[in-house]
């Protein structure tokens, strides 16, 4: 069982409805639903997935799992490589969005202050 504090509660709200408004943009992108302009599928495709592990290291973050750190900074790291990969992308002449760059830079800030709360909010290890 896991410990909580204030913390890795607000942290794990913010994580699941960052993941709940992922998954339905991306999703409703993906469907044709919403019209995103010159999209990046990569990305796109990312995002949706990873709104998933949004929800998912959210509860984990709320219920004082001690593995939500872990899947905070695997969040938190594949965000940045995407990232970079879009970079990547855009300096090779592909086209975006300006919204994208936004976007990923949003992502990227918050899923890095997550992990440190998540980190902070650890529960110390035991030794027996």
């Amino acid at each position: 069982m896991g410990t909580t504090n204030r913390a890795s509660r607000i942290a794990g709200a913010v994580a699941i409805g960052f993941g709940l408004l992922t998954i339905a943009s991306g999703g409703a992108t993906l469907l044709g639903g919403l019209d995103m302009g010159r999209v990046v599928g990569f990305v796109l495709w990312f995002n949706t997935l990873a709104g998933l592990a949004y929800v998912a290291a959210g509860l984990g973050l709320w219920r004082g799992r001690p593995w939500a750190f872990a899947l905070s900074l695997a969040i938190f790291v594949a965000t940045v490589l995407v990232f970079a990969g879009f970079g990547l992308h855009v300096a090779q002449g592909g086209a975006f969005e300006m919204r994208t760059v936004f976007a990923m830079t949003l992502r990227s800030a918050v899923w890095g202050v997550i992990a440190l709360v998540a980190r902070l909010s650890r529960p110390p290890m035991h030794r027996g």
